[in-house]
C-alpha cells in the first residue's frame, strides 16, 4: 500500500459535459488524470421545483495531487472555470492517507512549484456522504435541508453486476444503490447526520451509512 500521506483528494462537480475538460486543465499542472461520475445536483428554488426541474444533470471529477501543488492546481482550475462567480461549480479537496490499484497518481514537481501561498489548512467545511437504497436519496437532501444544508449532488452506485458486488464498511454496494454528497458548515454537521440519521432509520440494519471527511480547501460555495 502506497503512502499517500502528502497527497489530496480533490473533488470538483461541475455542468455536465466539462468533467473531461477539468481535467485537461488539471494536467496542465501535472495531475497524472482523473475519474470522473455523473450525477446529480439538487437546487431549493421553489419555482423549478414546481415546474419540475429541480434536478441538475452534474459531472464529478476526483483527482489526486500533492500537497505541494494542490493550492495551485486549484488557482488554474478557478482561473479556467471561474468557479469564484456563482453556478460555475464546486471544489473541495480532502487529504488522503493511502491508495491502492493505481501507479500513475504521483505527481512530477519542483521544489518552484511549492504552493508558497498555501499556509495552513483551516477546516470550515466538512464533506458529508451517505450511501442509501436508490430512491432514497431525495429524502437524504430533504432531511438535510431541515437541519440548514443548502443541497447536495446525488451519484448512482454500481456494483461489478447482478451476482457479484462490491462491499464498503460489510454493506454491499449494488446497482440500486445511490451517493449522497454534502458539504456543511462544520458547526451545522452534527444536526445534519442527526437529521438524516433521525429520518432515514440509518440504525437499522441495510438502511444506509454515513461518513465524514474533513475538507481542506473549497471554491465556489456561497450563501
Amino acid at each position: 500500500m502506497e503512502d499517500m500521506s502528502q497527497h489530496d483528494l480533490v473533488c470538483v462537480v461541475v455542468k455536465f459535459g466539462l468533467g473531461s475538460k477539468v481535467i485537461k486543465a488539471a494536467k496542465k499542472k501535472g495531475v497524472s488524470g482523473g475519474t470522473i461520475f455523473i450525477g446529480r445536483g439538487t437546487v431549493s428554488n421553489r419555482i423549478l421545483n414546481l415546474l419540475g426541474v429541480s434536478d441538475i444533470r452534474k459531472e464529478i471529477v476526483f483527482m489526486i495531487t500533492d500537497k505541494r501543488r494542490t493550492t495551485r492546481v486549484l488557482h488554474h482550475l478557478n482561473n479556467v472555470f471561474h468557479f469564484d462567480k456563482r453556478n460555475h461549480g464546486i471544489v473541495f479537496t480532502t487529504s488522503i492517507s493511502s491508495l491502492l490499484g493505481t501507479r500513475s497518481c504521483t505527481v512530477q514537481y519542483d521544489e518552484k512549484s511549492t504552493d508558497e501561498e498555501s499556509g495552513e489548512d483551516q477546516t470550515m467545511y466538512q464533506n458529508i456522504s451517505v450511501i442509501v437504497d436508490r430512491g432514497n436519496a431525495e429524502d437524504v437532501i430533504d432531511a438535510a435541508m431541515k437541519a440548514g444544508s443548502k443541497g447536495g449532488t446525488i451519484m448512482n452506485a454500481r456494483g461489478s453486476g447482478v451476482h457479484e458486488t462490491g462491499k464498503l464498511f460489510s454493506m454491499n454496494i449494488e446497482p440500486e444503490k445511490e451517493l449522497v454528497m454534502i458539504l456543511s458548515e462544520e458547526d451545522k454537521t452534527d444536526d445534519i447526520v442527526r437529521s438524516i440519521r433521525n429520518e432515514l432509520n440509518i440504525d437499522e440494519p441495510g438502511k444506509g451509512i454515513i461518513f465524514v471527511q474533513e475538507v481542506s480547501q473549497t471554491m465556489g460555495i456561497y450563501e
